[in-house]
């Protein structure tokens, strides 16, 4: 088997982009924070999912002493447990934002590892933010070198790709040199994991913990003058070789790193619903549905949908046993959507989950892909499973309606963008479940967008916790 000889440098581009000082224009800015905000939202509320209590556990069996909070929760920890726990409960309950262009869920890394960090802690809100979209922009940028071709081999891009994110985001925030970036990136190559195969578990989750972690100890260990390729990508038995495809390269993003800024262009997607976002379409249509015909649960006959092929890839479970399986199977989104209106985090609980009313709509739920559901949607190939072409749903009524609704973009979609209104429901309704008060609720929401004015970003992240 012949080698790809790979050409380029992109641990020198994205080093070089991350040790600049790049300018946020206000509207960017804005588009930063509301992320940011969705992440504290799933941060806090992850503190109440089944994963949390094995959290404890590692921690206390790790003898993780420290001053680091864990988010909505009485813990403290060490800076890469404190990493962890908080990368993997932003994801834990399927609650944080998608990038769709990587494809992955880059924000529940960086903002898990910088909030472990004594530098970040220790900035302003605003450069923090900035650290933050630098470190986004990074591996965003080193996805697309990778190509799609990455997350068809059965990668989790989070787990491995946006741990390029968390390093180039601690890297800015501590003025890193160029030297030292590309070494902490060519040590975290090394650390890079995750699976399609564990989605459904814990294990999904924990991707976005362990990167967090990861990002926090290979910025560690380069600062303290451990070597590593700096030229980690493309070198023989680099990460392009490994973990890519020939098709990988640098020159996907010359010129890239330092404009558009991903937040505008694709821009970021921003959930509305608790649960995978290959789901959301077809919830969209549910509901666009039973508002335009007039109906309720107990009016439904059957529901038919028709997925894009490979749009079910990541919705293994038609009928799923357990919360961590419900938050990947399209059938059980679309009935509890027809069930309880609009799914919010108790639809997918266990108790949920086993309910006899949700067991007997399943029974009523048909789904499979097609080739209708490519229709005429440019750049196909080039998009992950859960955003390539259009869903559609047909419900039929006990009293012989029917009727059908297409669904090419879900809602939080940058081109049906999250407004600031929804994004502080999201959180209140996190916040609540979390066991915050309303009032203290509001205050917290308050100064979270408001983050470019907090002087410190270490008393607003200890203000999220108990």
């Amino acid at each position: 088997m012949s080698r790809t000889i790979r050409v380029g440098d992109l641990s020198a581009a994205a080093a070089a982009f991350i040790c600049a000082q790049p300018d946020l224009p206000a509207a960017t800015l804005d588009r930063v924070k509301l992320v940011i905000a969705d992440t504290f939202s799933a941060n806090i509320a992850g503190a109440t999912s089944d994963v949390l209590p094995v959290l404890q556990r590692y921690i206390a069996a790790s003898g993780g002493q420290g001053d680091k909070v864990l988010l909505g929760t009485t813990l403290r920890t060490a800076p890469e447990l404190a990493a962890l726990a908080n990368g993997t409960m932003s994801a834990a309950l399927e609650f944080d934002d998608v990038l769709s262009m990587m494809p992955g869920h880059p924000s529940a890394v960086v903002m898990g590892a910088l909030q472990a960090d004594d530098a970040a802690l220790a900035a302003t809100g605003a450069d923090v933010a900035a650290s933050y979209a630098v470190g986004v922009q990074a591996g965003a940028r080193i996805a697309q070198a990778m190509t799609l071709d990455h997350y068809k081999r059965g990668f989790h891009v989070t787990g491995t790709v946006a741990l390029f994110s968390a390093v180039g985001a601690l890297a800015h925030i501590r003025s890193l040199d160029e030297a030292t970036t590309r070494r902490a990136l060519g040590i975290a190559a090394s650390m890079a994991s995750g699976i399609h195969g564990n989605f459904g578990t814990m294990a999904k989750p924990l991707h976005s913990g362990l990167a967090a972690r990861n990002a926090v100890a290979a910025v560690q260990l380069a600062t303290a003058g451990l070597t590593a390729s700096e030229r980690v990508f493309e070198t023989e038995g680099g990460f392009f070789d490994a973990y890519g495809s020939e098709n990988s390269s640098a020159r996907h993003v010359e010129g890239l790193f330092a404009g558009p800024w991903i937040f505008d262009e694709p821009g970021v997607t921003l959930k509305l619903f608790p649960c995978c976002y290959a789901s959301h379409r077809g919830m969209d249509a549910v509901q666009t549905l039973m508002a335009r015909m007039g109906i309720g649960a107990a009016d439904v006959e059957s529901v038919v949908g028709l997925a894009p092929p490979g749009g079910l890839i990541p919705l293994k479970f038609p009928k799923p046993k357990t919360h961590f399986e419900s938050l990947f199977s399209l059938p059980y989104a679309l009935a509890v959507t027809l069930l309880d209106g609009h799914p919010g985090l108790r639809s997918f609980s266990q108790q949920r989950v086993t309910s006899a009313d949700v067991a007997a709509m399943l029974d009523r739920i048909t789904m499979t892909e097609s080739d209708d559901c490519v229709a005429d949607h440019p750049g196909y190939e080039q998009k992950s499973y859960g955003s390539r072409g259009e869903v559609r749903v047909r419900i039929t009524t006990r009293d012989g309606r029917s009727d059908a609704e297409h669904v090419h973009l879900a809602p939080g979609h940058p081109a049906r963008p999250m407004t600031w209104q929804q994004a502080q429901a999201k959180f209140l309704g996190c916040a609540a479940v979390a066991g915050f008060d309303a009032a203290t609720s509001e205050i917290l929401f308050e100064h979270i967008a408001a983050i470019e004015q907090q002087p410190r970003f270490g008393d607003l992240v200890n203000s999220l916790a108990f």
